[in-house]
């Protein structure tokens, strides 16, 4: 049996990763702002330190993987708010938690981006830095500042949406960059991302609406699949990024989006090495 801490293990994909790992006879240690094993806010640092802390002591101080999966959605009214934890909020976890990843001889993390990061027109670079940089302060205060440079006619739907995917950007580049440094990768702690797209989770549908109300022949981005996701979908590569077996596998971001970006990218990646 292994012992996994689960962030947003209360609703959504969240919830469906803890039931799954549960399912499978783990140990799992949920950590949300409510219904959980862990009560944590960590869109603060002090919320951050106290899951940290909690969790370590929770599993004694060795951890089999994590899964970082709490975020909020574009419709969020502050774009304050969704960098802190979108972006904040998972890397500050996961570095206070690999030590005890690493304890455990065969540590995996995974983390939750989103096909946002490069499918929507609206990221912004300068705010995608100052997150790298490691600046909060910094990259809360732009986040304010783009929102307030926005059109009404966009941020009356989704009115964080340029936060919302520049985190997801940013967090994507974290991974790349994080998981092949010495520090994780050679105490044989993998790092990957997983990036979802129209996912029937509460986060979507604070933005879309009712499950009712959407066709996925008229979403506004494509859908090859003609389907929408579901908290089970994602819960499903979670698990398998998770396991000893995928001790190869590092530095990833896995699109899980029904072959969205795909549909708008298909040449985008892979690109050739240029000189």
């Amino acid at each position: 049996m292994a012992t996994f801490a689960v962030t947003g293990s209360a609703s959504g994909m969240g919830a469906a990763t803890a039931a799954r790992l549960a399912a499978a006879g783990h140990a799992v240690i949920g950590v949300d702002l409510r219904d959980a094993q862990v009560i944590a806010d960590l869109g603060t640092a002090e919320g951050r330190a106290e899951a940290a802390a909690a969790i370590l002591r929770a599993c004694g101080g060795a951890l089999d993987g994590v899964a970082a999966i709490a975020g909020v959605g574009p419709d969020m009214p502050d774009p304050a708010a969704v960098m802190s934890i979108d972006y904040f909020g998972p890397v500050a976890l996961l570095e206070s938690l690999r030590p005890a990843l690493e304890r455990s001889g065969a540590g995996r993390a995974v983390v939750i981006g989103s096909n946002s990061a490069s499918t929507v027109p609206l990221v912004d670079d300068a705010l995608v830095e100052l997150s790298l940089s490691g600046d909060e302060e910094a990259a809360r205060a732009r986040a304010v500042e783009q929102q307030a440079a926005m059109p009404a006619e966009i941020t009356q739907i989704v009115p964080s949406i340029t936060a919302y995917a520049s985190s997801k950007l940013a967090i994507a580049r974290w991974v790349r960059r994080t998981a092949v440094t010495p520090e994780w990768a050679r105490n044989g702690v993998t790092l990957n991302a997983i990036a979802p797209g129209a996912v029937l989770t509460p986060l979507m549908l604070g933005s879309t609406g009712k499950p009712e109300d959407l066709d996925a022949d008229s979403f506004p981005t494509p859908m090859p699949l003609g389907v929408f996701g579901e908290p089970e979908d994602i819960a499903f590569w979670v698990e398998q990024f998770l396991k000893p077996e995928a001790r190869y596998t590092t530095g990833s971001v896995l699109y899980v989006d029904g072959g969205t970006d795909a549909a708008m990218r298909p040449d985008a990646y892979p690109t050739p090495m240029t000189f």
